[in-house]
């Protein structure tokens, strides 16, 4: 007699479970289970569960957790091992959360263990808003971080530690403005070459559980209802198991802006039909009007169902697994907080030393912070943030570094985006106290750039956390004016810039005897950049994002061509390039050899490399690869990352490195979106930086080259 099938019985697979426990629900029930709020369905003993949380940076928006970094200083490490540890604390952090809530019947928002992140959109763009969230501009970047953060989160485990979601897909980054009704128009080459690189490594690579739509359309069609996007390329193409979720009142989008449908029934419908699983908003509340109405089966629904079911029995909800056993205590713990405080020392980005750094605190009797951001709490938490115990500003860090012996004058200077701090007083209120202390100080640290509130998502039903897209990249309200008035005092000036994205500041470049890129460094951010500043720690940080030397230089933003975007195709110089970053020491590479001197198609390469820190400083520096194809018309304008591995140096420690080029970094993307092994040689680029001018005059070191053979087999 054949076994029944039982969605308790652990020896069948997740898939198997999830079949038999649907097979026992009402159409009813299984409609209802493809909202984001599930309700319970008492008599299968499944309780209520909200399925939306998020952590970007740590676990987000329900109560106390550690806030790493955000997303963009996180990438700004080059550090994929170290962000897949960062993820496994954010997992372990988001389970003690959960099992302590589930004890307390807390099922609310933002408490499961179904993690809307990461974010893997790439940040074609530095006016987007939302880019801090990203893992920057390069698709091979952006897929190895996405690996590394998603393999972290879920765990090796028999069980899923947390469930990762890969978003958006696809080709979405702003305008934030017109997301609901835009329509990205893309080449077939960009689109492969681009946009989808980092969703395909995260499906095929690391299992990731779930993929979340976009609200914008791709040629025509709504992303989260796209038959091209969610069947061909992913289900089809990708053979992608997980489940799919809308964005956030997305499907509504699909009769009220995009106007593809009439009816909430019919964009129910049609996103239900082309694959997605999961309805973050109410639409799906028609699904049952759609059955009626034959536009959905009821294989349809339960197809879904099945899906949803499937993560739900990975994750153990039905289940003791051992992340059961994660205690409360874990969460936001001490050991925690270390690894935050080092992501944050591995994030921030020197970009101008003229030998003023590290501040000698024997030599300095008196120092001056100033600016918006020196004492603001909402620089170090970004967006989609949890709420720290702790948190340490610039100002607080430079304190405490400074000691009793050295005297630190603060000044605001100017609000972060209007004329005046106090509604009462004349415009400029704080530049003449600001210019005071100036005066007064050894040195002055000026702290400016944006937060949160200035750039982010734009506002919405399912965002009450709004900020939009940057009309420009200039600094906001009257900072420009306070920078040039500090400047002018003659003191030694440090420019601290907090931001989620590249921002024009040629003015801090040329008067500034020090320039740091902070990004939104986390709740003890502020003691990780005053370590930094006084030497007790190198900087180590690599740009993620090009900075530009201005918008004029820039593409309309509505326009999704790569065609001058990015260090990859961009034709203009920059002034900070992607890659770069400066140490307070010396790393000399040399000795570059190659394992064949030829390659064939699917062929890997690795090649070795010698680093010796010729500094008195213990130093950690990333060592880069990129490539360029020859002797093909399809290769990117310029080169493009192909690996990349962080290096810790004692100082005069020599070091040899081994770094593995895979073979599919060797082709190249043709006009039909198609990866093709094209060209007759290949030529690789080695060193701390990427190979462009203006990398090797700021870092004044040169980048060795290698050229391999491409063999055809003809």
């Amino acid at each position: 007699m054949e076994k029944q099938l039982s969605y308790l019985d652990v020896t069948l697979t997740p898939e198997e479970r999830a079949k038999d426990l649907v097979s026992r629900m009402t159409l009813e029930e299984k409609a209802s289970q493809l909202k984001y709020d599930a309700p319970a369905v008492k008599r299968l003993g499944i309780p209520y569960y909200n399925w939306w949380n998020e952590a970007l940076h740590g676990v987000a928006r329900a109560g106390t957790a550690t806030v790493f970094p955000q997303a963009i200083g996180l990438a700004a490490m080059f550090d994929d091992v170290f962000l897949g540890e960062i993820a496994d604390v954010i997992a372990t952090e988001g389970r003690a959360k959960y099992n302590e809530q589930s004890k307390n019947e807390d099922r609310d928002i933002y408490k499961g263990i179904t993690f809307w992140s990461p974010n893997i959109n790439i940040f074609r763009d530095p006016r987007w808003g939302r880019g801090h969230e990203t893992y920057g501009e390069d698709p091979y970047l952006t897929a190895r971080l996405g690996v590394a953060f998603v393999k972290g989160l879920q765990g090796e485990g028999d069980y899923l530690k947390g469930a990762a979601c890969a978003k958006h897909f696809a080709v979405h980054s702003g305008p934030e403005g017109e997301r609901h009704s835009f329509n990205a128009v893309v080449s077939d080459k960009d689109l492969w070459e681009t946009y989808l690189p980092a969703f395909e490594a995260l499906v095929k690579e690391a299992d990731v559980e779930s993929v979340m739509g976009a609200y914008n359309a791709v040629d025509g069609e709504p992303c989260c209802g796209s038959k091209k996007l969610l069947k061909d390329i992913l289900r089809d193409k990708w053979a992608f198991k997980g489940h799919v979720v809308s964005d956030c009142w997305a499907i509504r989008d699909f009769h009220t802006n995009h106007m593809v449908t009439s009816t909430a029934p019919e964009s129910a419908a049609l996103a239900l039909k082309n694959g997605c699983d999961l309805n973050c908003g109410n639409t799906y509340l028609h699904m049952l009007q759609a059955y009626e109405q034959g536009l959905v089966t009821e294989k349809d629904i339960t197809k879904s169902c099945e899906r949803l079911m499937t993560t739900r029995i990975k994750l153990g909800m039905f289940d003791k697994t051992p992340y059961d056993e994660i205690s409360y205590e874990l969460n936001d713990c001490k050991d925690h907080h270390e690894v935050a405080l080092e992501a944050a020392r591995k994030s921030v980005v020197l970009l101008k030393n003229d030998g003023l750094l590290p501040l000698n605190k024997d030599k300095l009797q008196t120092i001056a912070v100033i600016g918006p951001n020196a004492n603001s709490r909402s620089i170090l938490k970004a967006n989609y943030c949890g709420t720290a115990s702790k948190y340490i500003t610039l100002l607080e860090g430079i304190q405490e570094m400074a000691g009793d012996d050295i005297r630190v004058y603060y000044s605001e200077g100017c609000h972060l985006y209007k004329n005046k701090v106090e509604p009462l007083a004349f415009d400029n209120d704080r530049i003449s106290e600001a210019i005071s202390v100036a005066k007064r100080s050894d040195v002055v640290v000026v702290c400016l750039g944006l937060d949160a509130d200035l750039e982010g998502e734009e506002g919405d039903t399912g965002n009450s956390y709004a900020a939009g897209d940057k009309p420009d990249l200039n600094l906001p309200g009257l900072q420009q004016k306070l920078l040039e008035k500090i400047t002018e005092v003659g003191k030694p000036v440090i420019a601290l810039l907090s931001s989620g994205s590249a921002l024009a500041v040629d003015y801090a470049d040329e008067h500034c005897h020090a320039v740091l890129q902070t990004w939104y460094p986390g709740a003890l951010g502020g003691q990780a950049v005053a370590e930094l500043l006084f030497g007790k720690y190198s900087p180590s940080g690599k740009l993620p994002v090009t900075f530009y030397k201005g918008t004029e230089v820039l593409p309309d933003f509505v326009d999704y061509s790569m065609k001058n975007r990015t260090y990859r195709y961009m034709e203009n110089e920059p002034l900070y390039p992607f890659g770069f970053g400066l140490t307070y020491g010396k790393v000399e590479v040399s000795n570059l050899e190659a394992n064949k001197e030829e390659i064939r198609e699917g062929e890997n390469l690795t090649l070795s490399v010698e680093l010796t820190n010729t500094s008195d400083y213990n130093l950690e520096e990333v060592v880069q690869v990129y490539i360029r194809i020859k002797g093909t018309s399809y290769e990117v304008l310029n080169h493009r990352l192909c690996a990349f591995k962080r290096i810790k140096l004692a100082k005069g420690e020599k070091k040899v490195v081994t770094l593995e080029v895979n073979g599919d970094s060797m082709k190249v993307i043709n006009s039909r979106g198609k990866e093709i092994f094209d060209g007759n040689t290949i030529k690789l680029y080695v060193g701390t930086s990427q190979p462009d001018a203006r990398s090797q005059m700021l870092t004044q070191k040169k980048v060795f080259h290698k050229t391999i053979a491409m063999k055809h087999n003809r």
